[in-house]
C-alpha cells in the first residue's frame, strides 16, 4: 500500500510540473510605449520640357507624451519651388504646443506659431497664444479636435514697420484610418486680428498617407494659404501647394 501511495504521489507531482507554466517559455512583458514619437519627411518634384520646374518640401513632427496630463508637440513644413529659373514658392510653417489635460477630452494649452511667405510679402508672422481645446472624437479609427486661443501677434512685411496686434487663433485637426495601411488627414488654422476680423491669415491642409513598411509612408498633401488683406493690392490672396513626400516615422 505504501508502494502504491508513493507511485501516485510521484505521478501527481509529474502532472503538476508539466501543467505549470515554465518561466523559461513565458512571454516577455510588453515594453512601455515610447515617450517620444514623430516623423520626418522630404519630397522632390522635377519637370522638364515646355517648362523646367523643381519643388522641394521638408517636414517634421514630434510629440513627447510621458502618459501624464502634459503633452508637448511640435511640427514644421518648408516649401521651396522654382520655375524656368525663377523662384515660385518660398514659405515655412513652424509650431510648438504644450497642452495640459483637464479631462479625458478637454485640455488647456499654450502654443507659438510662426509663418514666413515671401510671395505674400510676409517676412515673418509670430503669434504666442493661450487657449482651450476639446477632442470631439478620439479613438483608434478616427480623431477630431478643435481649439481656440488668444494672444499677441507680430507681422513684418518688406519695407513696413512691424505690426503688433492681439490675435484670435483657432484651429481644427482630424484623421481617419481608411484601412490598416492608409490614413486621411486634414487640418485648418486661422489667425484674425482681434479688432478687425476681416484681417485674417488661414492655412488648410488635406492629405492621404499610405504605409510602405512599419516605419515608412508615402504621402500626398495639398496646402492652401490664404490672407484676406495682403500688404499690397498686387499680391494674390491665395496660394496652393501640392506635395508628395516620403515619410519616416520614429
Amino acid at each position: 500500500m505504501l508502494h502504491v501511495r508513493r507511485i501516485l504521489t510521484a505521478a501527481i507531482a509529474a502532472a503538476v510540473s508539466v501543467a505549470a507554466p515554465n518561466p523559461t517559455y513565458a512571454q516577455a512583458p510588453t515594453p512601455p510605449p515610447p515617450v517620444w514619437t514623430g516623423s520626418i519627411g522630404a519630397g522632390v518634384a522635377v519637370t522638364s520640357g515646355n517648362s523646367d520646374t523643381s519643388n522641394v518640401n521638408l517636414s517634421f513632427k514630434a510629440t513627447r507624451d510621458p502618459k501624464t496630463k502634459t503633452i508637448f508637440s511640435t511640427e514644421g513644413l518648408y516649401i521651396r519651388g522654382t520655375g524656368n529659373g525663377e523662384l515660385t514658392a518660398d514659405n515655412a510653417l513652424l509650431g510648438a504646443k504644450i497642452q495640459r489635460a483637464l479631462s479625458d477630452r478637454a485640455y488647456f494649452f499654450t502654443q507659438i506659431q510662426y509663418l514666413r511667405d515671401s510671395f505674400k510679402s510676409i517676412d515673418y508672422f509670430v503669434a504666442p497664444t493661450f487657449g482651450f481645446g476639446y477632442k470631439v472624437v478620439d479613438n483608434e479609427k478616427a480623431k477630431l479636435s478643435t481649439d481656440v486661443a488668444l494672444g499677441p501677434s507680430w507681422e513684418k512685411n518688406p519695407g513696413l514697420d512691424v505690426r503688433t496686434k492681439m490675435a484670435v487663433v483657432f484651429g481644427q485637426k482630424a484623421s481617419y484610418a481608411l484601412s490598416k495601411t492608409a490614413t486621411l488627414t486634414q487640418g485648418f488654422a486661422g489667425a484674425v486680428v482681434a479688432d478687425d476680423w476681416a484681417d485674417g491669415l488661414y492655412t488648410f491642409q488635406v492629405g492621404v498617407a499610405a504605409s510602405l513598411t512599419n516605419r515608412t509612408q508615402i504621402k500626398f498633401e495639398v496646402v492652401d494659404t490664404f490672407k484676406n488683406k495682403p500688404p499690397t493690392p498686387d499680391i494674390k490672396k491665395n496660394d496652393v501647394s501640392t506635395l508628395v513626400s516620403f515619410i519616416y516615422k520614429f
